[in-house]
């Protein structure tokens, strides 16, 4: 098996951007990008890119989701802050619990009972199905999760989408989160920035004198630099899946994203 650069997806949203640099070339005009889609079988790959506030939103778990999409996996997900506006933020769960989560999502109220975090470069966050979250403008993220799009939005800023009010209450954890995840140095260079039972991630540099490898599958996001994947040259802002002993070299900063054993 040879390294395979995945094919990016570039999907329009309301509250996405014209200024994608330096992963991607900055639009001149509408429509914006709001997300980059990379499609690596299990996990979904996306970079995100905000001008304006996303939804107050939740997904469900593998059970939920099977049971009432047709099969569907749920979807736990994960952000890397690849950079940040001076007070850009985002919330992952509850600072306090509504008295009453349906009243507050149709009266907006609900983003006042969320955890907002301040956020700067490097950050991750985990959010397991069931937690409440939404992305503030200014932001320029790498989001991997499982390979799922089923989202239930709670409040919206008054744009005229729907809502799912029903789905959401029957799959909201309201337990507070535990915020920004630990870097674990895990040896030789390498530093875990996210475990959950669907993807583990850790960030790795390489150098001309430090290329990489690795005994497992795995898939690699390239955040910074250029270089090379198996002989083929590569730049910031693709993913590609590389087998088992895949050499990486150059100059780059990376993600890599693998399933646990």
């Amino acid at each position: 098996m040879q390294p395979t650069r995945l094919e990016p997806r570039f999907v329009e949203r309301v509250w996405g951007s014209l200024l994608t640099e330096p992963w991607f070339p900055n639009r001149e005009w509408a429509p914006a990008i709001g997300e980059v889609w990379f499609d690596a079988g299990p996990l979904l790959i996306k970079f995100l890119f905000t001008a304006e506030w996303l939804s107050v939103q939740v997904h469900p778990d593998d059970a939920y989701a099977a049971q009432q999409h047709q099969g569907s996996r749920g979807k736990t997900e994960m952000w890397y802050v690849l950079d940040a506006e001076p007070g850009a933020k985002l919330a992952v769960g509850f600072e306090k619990r509504p008295p009453d989560a349906r009243a507050a999502a149709q009266d907006g109220s609900i983003a006042d009972y969320l955890q907002w975090h301040t956020v700067s470069r490097a950050q991750t966050y985990l959010a397991h199905a069931g937690t409440v979250h939404a992305l503030g403008p200014g932001l320029r993220v790498l989001e991997i999760q499982q390979n799922s799009d089923v989202t239930y939005r709670l409040f919206d800023y008054g744009r005229p989408r729907e809502l799912h009010l029903d789905h959401s209450l029957a799959v909201l954890d309201y337990d507070r989160h535990p915020g920004p995840e630990a870097r674990i140095d895990i040896g030789n260079g390498g530093v875990r920035v996210a475990a959950c039972a669907y993807f583990v991630t850790e960030q790795w540099g390489v150098t001309p004198d430090h290329p990489r490898s690795w005994d497992r599958a795995s898939t690699v996001i390239l955040i910074d630099g250029t270089g090379s994947i198996g002989g083929q040259p590569c730049r910031l802002g693709e993913v590609w899946q590389l087998p088992a002993g895949a050499a990486v070299e150059g100059s780059l900063s990376l993600l890599r994203t693998y399933e646990p054993a």
